[in-house]
């Protein structure tokens, strides 16, 4: 990177900018942010929370407290010269057409697309594969700036209503309105106050939808929701007189989620008091009047029903399994004795689809796609051929289709959608990417590390072809480590700023993640968090023992759970790295569970009021707690006004500490988007936005010369 001729970087030279890094960025002071006198105990041991005003997202005080750190931040950025030149070239790789793949409703085939630098995608319909596309749903219409967008739509069996959902400024909480797909007229009152829920129509009569009792105004954003609800709302009728279905005060704490077979036959009820794990159960709606059956009632696994045939249900299930299977059993007797394997455990994780009468067995593989397809009596029919080593994603249709579509992406390979026949297993390319990458230039290649206990973790490790291992290439180091949630190979437009400039992009696949099936997971949650965090240790001690990089020129970065990640490096090596992004973390680990449905992460994480000892783990590496004077590298913390998952509080009570611990010169700043939730829904030019900064402000604090 520190190159003494100018390279041509795709569209853009940077030429003028080669000697910018000897200019002073002049900093505004950090705003004084007040402390009050606010102690909890825990065990018999105070523990001081001076910002805990900050929680309160809608006090005038913390509004103002929000603009004066977002005015220092500002200017910080506004300052590095080439911020602006690297927006335009960042705008123009993103400008090129994206779409969806297709799936298909009624008569209709529907597919997104969005034309380049739209804030949101549009919805497009056309009859068959042939037909003429016309525009369905434009959510850029949905409000004036780009910030209301489309979160999901359900159609009724024959295509002829859908109900759609919309969020308000990033917010979990939805609208659903219903329409008529043949002129989009609206039917009946849009529904409110719906969270965490998926639509699930009953013909054309009405649908399911889950959602809780809105907290108080004040405290919509923050307030815990504790009882989540499954509702039934029938067309034509008023949303106050829904029929409760299932949830309530009985089943406090639990996330309620329900699906009907395609059928129609069978309404699926799941309860969860946490990510992990769930409670089943089925309804006959043949039969008026069928009572809801309990199938699971412990929270040890996790189920699925997948698909029926007649009576004959299909469930992917983890119990005895850690790396899933699917099972058979008849409705009439649904209890797990009953249960017989059809696809039996094997040493990769498995998650599954139907489609075309058939099922789709998607394994993990060192955390890469290997897919199958088998028929419905569990006979292997074929190995889908893939085009490389990466991710693939989609396969799902319905019964009476023929094909199929999936998508497949790696960190060098731009998303691709292929049609697949279902009788001959042929995959055949449906829609390229128009980025402008050429995968031929770079590599990626997958290690193995050995971590603090002697635990193999893999990392996907990917940069130019001909980069040089001098320890000095800008490297980012990704990470996430939690929920089971495994991280795939997935290709990044932003991410070409970084490799075509020389730099490196490395994604661990940490424990507490899925990667590995259930055993991974249980590996790094509640009094084995710190596996996840010596995990992340390690891989950046490998990229700079290997050359990859050095501590002056490591970042690392991880969001939500992530962003615990990344707290929790800053506390204990902030020696490690030059540079670090914490977004929309879990920072305050003694109270996470007061907020939203912050409860239901205590399987991972545990909680301050379990026992004295979890109280102790959590207190000890919580990122809020542990900070204490030192110094840190240069720092961005990022949250958005409207994330009522991760509240702000977390980046707000972190960022003011951490302002008020540095004792070294490295910008500790923290970014505050506005109309923005925990990051689905943001416009396109929120998205740009972001990544811009996060690469100016990683190049700049490294001294990278462009």
């Amino acid at each position: 990177m520190k190159r003494t001729t100018c390279l041509l970087a795709l569209a853009v030279l940077f030429c003028s900018y080669i000697h910018a890094q000897q200019m002073t960025i002049k900093t505004l002071p950090y705003p004084q942010t007040k402390k009050i006198d606010t102690v909890d105990t825990y065990f018999g041991t105070q523990v001081p929370d001076p910002y805990r005003w900050l929680e309160n997202d809608q006090a005038a005080d913390t509004k103002e407290w929000v603009k004066a750190e977002n005015k220092v931040t500002q200017n910080y950025l506004g300052q590095i010269p080439y911020r602006e030149e690297m927006h335009k070239q960042l705008e123009t790789l993103w400008n090129y057409e994206k779409y969806s793949a297709p799936f298909k409703e009624g008569k209709y085939t529907y597919f997104y697309k969005n034309d380049g630098l739209q804030s949101q995608s549009v919805l497009y319909r056309q009859v068959g594969d042939t037909g003429t596309p016309e525009m369905f749903l434009d959510p850029n219409k949905f409000s004036a700036d780009g910030t209301t967008s489309l979160q999901g739509i359900d159609f009724t069996k024959d295509g002829d209503l859908a109900a759609y959902q919309i969020s308000e400024g990033g917010s979990d909480w939805r609208k659903v309105i219903v329409i008529k797909t043949d002129d989009k007229t609206v039917v009946g009152d849009t529904l409110t106050d719906i969270k965490f829920s998926g639509l699930a129509w009953k013909g054309t009569d009405g649908f399911y939808y889950s959602s809780y009792d809105k907290p108080k105004a004040g405290s919509q954003l923050s307030g815990m929701t504790q009882y989540h609800k499954l509702f039934y709302h029938k067309l034509g009728t008023p949303q106050s007189t829904d029929k409760l279905i299932f949830g309530g005060d009985k089943t406090p704490r639990r996330y309620i989620g329900a699906y009907l077979t395609e059928d129609e036959r069978f309404l699926v009820i799941t309860a969860a008091t946490s990510t992990t794990g769930n409670e089943l159960y089925i309804q006959d709606l043949s039969k008026p009047g069928s009572s809801i059956i309990n199938v699971i009632d412990n929270f040890d696994n996790q189920h699925t029903v997948l698909d029926n045939v007649g009576s004959k249900l299909y469930i992917l299930t983890n119990i005895y399994s850690p790396n899933f299977k699917i099972v058979t059993v008849d409705a009439a007797s649904p209890t797990v004795t009953h249960w017989k394997n059809l696809i039996p455990e094997t040493k990769n994780v498995l998650s599954a689809s139907t489609g075309g009468g058939k099922i789709f067995a998607e394994y993990l593989k060192d955390a890469t796609s290997f897919v199958q397809q088998y028929d419905m009596n569990g006979k292997l029919e074929r190995t889908i051929m893939l085009p490389s080593v990466g991710t693939a994603a989609g396969f799902g249709t319905k019964k009476e289709e023929k094909e199929t579509y999936y998508t497949f992406t790696s960190y060098v390979y731009p998303p691709t959608i292929f049609k697949l026949d279902i009788a001959n297993g042929k995959s055949t390319i449906y829609k390229k990417s128009g980025v402008k990458f050429d995968p031929e230039q770079y590599e990626s290649k997958q290690v193995f590390y050995t971590s603090k206990d002697k635990t193999k973790i893999p990392m996907i490790i990917t940069y130019k072809k001909g980069t040089v291992l001098n320890g000095e290439n800008p490297t980012l180091l990704y990470a996430y480590g939690g929920f089971g949630i495994s991280l795939t190979p997935a290709f990044s437009t932003s991410n070409i700023i970084l490799l075509e400039h020389g730099g490196i992009y490395a994604v661990p696949n940490l424990r507490g993640g899925g990667e590995y099936g259930e055993t991974w997971h249980r590996k790094g949650i509640k009094m084995k968090k710190q596996n996840v965090f010596d995990d992340f240790i390690a891989a950046a001690e490998y990229l700079i023992k290997n050359k990859y990089t050095s501590k002056d020129y490591l970042a690392v970065s991880g969001g939500s759970n992530g962003g615990l990640l990344i707290g929790a490096m800053l506390t204990q090596r902030p020696d490690l790295f030059k540079v670090a992004f914490p977004a929309v973390g879990v920072m305050d680990m003694l109270r996470y569970n007061k907020f939203t449905a912050g409860a239901g992460w205590s399987y991972d994480y545990g909680t301050a009021e379990d026992s004295k000892e979890m109280f102790n783990y959590l207190y000890n590496y919580s990122p809020y707690h542990a900070l204490k004077p030192n110094q840190y590298p240069a720092t961005m913390v990022t949250t958005a006004d409207h994330d009522d998952r991760v509240v702000p509080a977390h980046s707000f009570k972190f960022g003011a500490r951490l302002q008020e611990y540095q004792k070294g010169t490295a910008p500790t700043i923290i970014r505050i988007e506005t109309k923005a939730g925990h990051g689905a829904g943001q416009s396109t030019a929120q998205v740009i936005s972001g990544q811009v900064d996060k690469w100016a402000f990683m190049f700049w604090n490294m001294g990278v010369k462009w």
